[in-house]
């Protein structure tokens, strides 16, 4: 297993999705053990209804997220170098991410995660879209940073 990180930034293009379910969920798995924050490229749209709802499913809160930016996120005091991992979600995030911190002694990751918001006509569509997305992260989350047994 990879070194455990005492600061993770999740980012995505938004923050309103896949980011901020990464952070809602890393908090739910591993608690205070280590900080946890979410930016996205932009911050141009409200937390995603979807999302809210497939974290509520697992008791995990989600709908008092503000969306933050990068620019956002330093504005409010957390300055990039201050986390020891970023993990991009989409390849958006993962290439402005790569330019920002690369004077910085951050490492960076990039779980491909699919865009939930592409697939889906019905409301039953989108929300099994998802709670695809969620596992996913879920599965990435415990297979990163959960595989000690006294995570468990």
């Amino acid at each position: 297993m990879a070194e455990t990180p005492s600061a993770v930034l999740f980012c995505c293009d938004h923050n309103s999705i896949r980011s901020p379910m990464a952070e809602a969920l890393m908090k739910n798995l591993v608690g205070t053990q280590i900080f946890v924050q979410s930016a996205g490229v932009k911050s141009d749209s409200d937390i995603d209804g979807f999302a809210v709802s497939v974290c509520k499913e697992l008791d995990v809160e989600l709908s008092k997220h503000k969306v933050r930016s990068f620019e956002e996120l330093e504005d409010w005091g957390e300055q990039l170098d201050s986390f020891d991992l970023v993990i991009a979600l989409s390849p958006t995030s993962h290439r402005r991410i790569t330019e920002l911190t690369k004077d910085h002694a951050v490492d960076v990751e990039y779980w491909e995660t699919a865009d939930p918001t592409k697939v889906g006509e019905t409301r039953d569509e989108k929300l099994a879209e998802y709670r695809a997305v969620r596992d996913d992260i879920i599965s990435n989350i415990k297979r990163r940073f959960l595989e000690v047994d006294t995570y468990k």
